[in-house]
């Protein structure tokens, strides 16, 4: 099944933070934070923050809760950090920030890897997930794994003209049920 946009609704502009996660890039030698970027910028969406940080479970961490607590930033996308080595900690350090984690979009990612990479695919650990009104999506530093999880999975679900559903009308109504949280984006 291949994804479907209704024309006849309005597109709703996203601001999206981008988080490089690398021990041996920089913001001049990191290939996939500018990636992630163009895409993000040429499907309409709006560049809220941008950081490259070390592969250390502190940092990373600290720099995603930082934008989770700021108001107005829809989506924090992670790039780095979710292989098998001793230093890749992204998981470690976003998933204790998860109120629900999104099992479908690490299911869906490696449906997708596996065709361009194949059996490699299981050397990331890629995942999605919640916390207060934010959403988190971490992929593995290639720049072919930031097109895999942005061109076959993030580019529709963070369009609110994606049928039959997209995360975007789920924005207003993530805080529902929590006591003394008001909604991030009205309407």
């Amino acid at each position: 099944m291949s994804a479907r946009i209704d024309y006849t609704r309005s597109f709703v502009p996203l601001r999206i933070a981008v988080l490089t996660i690398s021990d041996t890039r920089t913001a001049k030698t990191d290939k996939s934070g500018p990636l992630l970027v163009k895409m993000i910028e040429e499907a309409g969406h709006i560049i809220a923050d941008r950081m490259v940080v070390s592969d250390d479970e502190k940092s990373i961490r600290k720099a995603v809760k930082a934008w989770v607590k700021t108001d107005g930033i829809d989506v924090v996308i992670t790039t780095g950090g979710t292989g098998f080595t001793g230093r890749d900690v992204t998981p470690e350090a976003v998933r204790p920030l998860f109120d629900k984690e999104i099992e479908g979009f690490s299911a869906l990612f490696h449906m997708l890897s596996y065709q361009t990479v194949g059996t490699s695919t299981v050397q990331s650990r890629a995942c999605g997930g919640l916390a207060k009104e934010t959403l988190i999506f971490s992929v593995p530093g290639s720049p072919g794994a930031c097109e895999d999880a942005w061109n076959g999975i993030l580019k529709f679900q963070l369009d609110a003209r994606h049928r039959p559903c997209s995360f975007v009308e789920l924005l207003p109504r993530l805080a529902e049920g929590k006591k003394g949280k008001k909604d991030k984006k009205k309407g």
